[in-house]
């Protein structure tokens, strides 16, 4: 009876049983004969007690119902309370304590969301401290060994020292790269990076993107080419250095994971208000137990074949990145021994 009741209905019940219980014992008085009284005695004494019993528990219920909530709002609000936040405001027709209830469990269920968030966000930047750690240690323990031997007297060994001193500067081109790119990532994540939005060509650019990877396509005789049918030209609105990266780092990894001897085909497709860009090879395809992982900073499904193949392990993070900030998908399917497509939208222009 008394759930989810108003203030205003509790104070009223409470009234109205406090009324009940006092016209009983009068009526009680009175068959006895312990007190002599009128029924309009009565009638009075019982209105009377239920007025001072509703006015006393009205306001009763008004302070203490108000201390509790104040209290509670100063444990869930994460914000100082409002100056104009007092006990005569509130609004004793409401159903206060329900509201009340519903906040809390609001906010507990929202404290519960942060602690996962804080634990997965601390667990992904202890995975990433290892990885950057990972990934750095091996260049600079090569240059560390190069230059050390030089210096114990291989500089003066002709055979040796021009060697070691290209195969140091091949880590520091490494360092160099691996520090560039993440630091693309952290512009990209933060919204330093502002992207210069224009209309261009996108088979125009694609072909300027195959005449920079032209010689190491062939170095693994790669054919480069568009995809028969779906090689229309279409003009799109992004950041063309932006898609330019995008389109270098998609049709890199598809020669260095290609199979020798294979085809690269990039296509496009007319969805209406976009463009979808496909970029296919024929090469070892990807698990499924890594398509999950392939944006993931560092991550290399074939860590040993990924490094002799030279590469930061942050390029397709960066790929998603890009295509994210142009509000724009990016998806991948593959087969292995068959090979993988990487699609991603852009706006059409």
């Amino acid at each position: 009876m008394f759930k989810n009741q108003t203030p205003q209905q509790l104070s009223f019940y409470i009234a109205a049983i406090s009324a009940v219980l006092m016209a009983m014992l009068a009526l009680l008085c009175k068959i006895t004969g312990l007190f002599i009284i009128s029924w309009s005695s009565i009638g009075l004494l019982v209105v009377g007690v239920f007025a001072v019993s509703f006015l006393a528990n009205y306001y009763l219920v008004r302070y203490y119902i108000f201390r509790r909530i104040k209290l509670i709002y100063k444990i869930i609000h994460r914000h100082k309370l409002p100056t104009d936040f007092k006990a005569g405001k509130m609004d004793m027709t409401q159903k206060i304590l329900k509201d009340v209830e519903q906040e809390v469990d609001e906010w507990a269920e929202q404290h519960d969301r942060d602690i996962e968030e804080l634990e997965r966000l601390a667990t992904y930047r202890r995975r990433f401290i290892g990885d950057v750690s990972h990934e750095l240690k091996t260049p600079i323990f090569n240059i560390q060994g190069f230059i050390h031997t030089l210096l114990d007297g291989a500089l003066h060994d002709q055979e040796v020292n021009t060697k070691y001193l290209q195969r140091a500067a091949k880590n520091v081109d490494r360092l160099q790269a691996i520090v560039e790119d993440l630091e693309t990532i952290n512009k990209l994540e933060s919204g330093q990076m502002v992207l210069d939005l224009r209309e261009f060509d996108m088979h125009d650019l694609t072909e300027d993107v195959f005449s920079d990877l032209e010689m190491r396509a062939h170095e693994r005789n790669i054919k480069l080419t568009f995809k028969e049918g779906a090689n229309q030209r279409f003009r799109v609105r992004a950041d063309k250095e932006s898609i330019r990266q995008v389109m270098m780092n998609l049709l890199h990894n598809s020669i260095k994971y290609g199979r020798e001897g294979g085809v690269s085909k990039v296509s496009f497709y007319d969805m209406e208000n976009y463009i979808l860009v496909e970029v296919s090879d024929n090469g070892i395809g990807i698990d499924p137990e890594h398509m999950k992982h392939v944006f993931d900073r560092f991550y290399r499904a074939d860590k040993h074949r990924s490094r002799e193949a030279g590469g930061t392990g942050l390029g397709l993070s960066i790929v998603k990145h890009i295509i994210e900030a142009h509000k724009q998908t990016i998806n991948v399917r593959s087969t292995q021994n068959q090979g993988s497509t990487f699609g991603f939208t852009l706006d059409k222009a």
